[in-house]
């Protein structure tokens, strides 16, 4: 099985990378996909929160993200304008551009530990149709063992994140789909690296 087949493979599975990203894509009709990943890192719930929500600072660590602007915010719901980049072959550059809906939830207290969750539409932008959810959840100590999601039970916190999305009729779905989950990948680990780097730093201040 070829390296490209093996990664197709992975997708449908559901299986974690080398990147330690869970990531799989289901085709919900013919143009349109539902993105799933998710990330297990040791940083709390909080932490990896305010990172998240430091909205105008996540194009400063996340390398695809040109632009992170905080255009409205009223209650619980935030606009932001966001642009990606991504550079293709012979020197092209492939751009998305999105004004995004972020509601920010309230804590939820779970029997296992808490959770917090964002989710997002894009009310105008390079896509038909893209939105979803963001979702944080820190388990209780001792739990770990007895958690569902056994793929992450050595970590104290997950990062998921979930996207349904429909190009444009002009792009290709599976071009998008690629570059997409590519891009998902590095936003992820860019958290986590994020969040570790707070924890690291508040360790080195005591």
């Amino acid at each position: 099985m070829s390296i490209r087949a093996q990664e197709q493979q992975k997708l449908e599975d559901g299986l974690i990378g080398d990147d330690g990203v869970l990531i799989e894509v289901k085709k919900l009709e013919k143009s349109s996909r539902r993105i799933r990943s998710k990330i297990g890192m040791e940083a709390s719930l909080d932490t990896v929160w305010n990172v998240l929500t430091d909205y105008e600072k996540l194009s400063d660590f996340i390398p695809g993200l040109v632009v992170s602007e905080l255009v409205e915010k009223e209650g619980n719901r935030v606009r932001l304008f966001q642009m990606g980049q991504q550079n293709l072959a012979l020197g092209l550059k492939f751009n998305a551009k999105a004004v995004l809906d972020c509601y920010e939830k309230e804590l939820e207290i779970l029997p296992h530990g808490r959770r917090r969750d964002i989710d997002f539409k894009m009310v105008e932008g390079d896509f038909q149709l893209f939105e979803g959810k963001w979702s944080i959840e820190q388990l209780d100590k001792g739990i770990q063992g007895e958690v569902l999601d056994l793929q992450f039970k050595d970590f104290r916190t997950t990062l998921a994140y979930t996207v349904d999305v429909k190009p444009k009729m002009w792009l290709p779905v599976r071009l998008v789909e690629g570059r997409l989950c590519n891009e998902i990948k590095t936003n992820l680990t860019s958290i986590r690296d994020a969040a570790q780097k707070v924890i690291e730093s508040v360790i080195h201040d005591l």
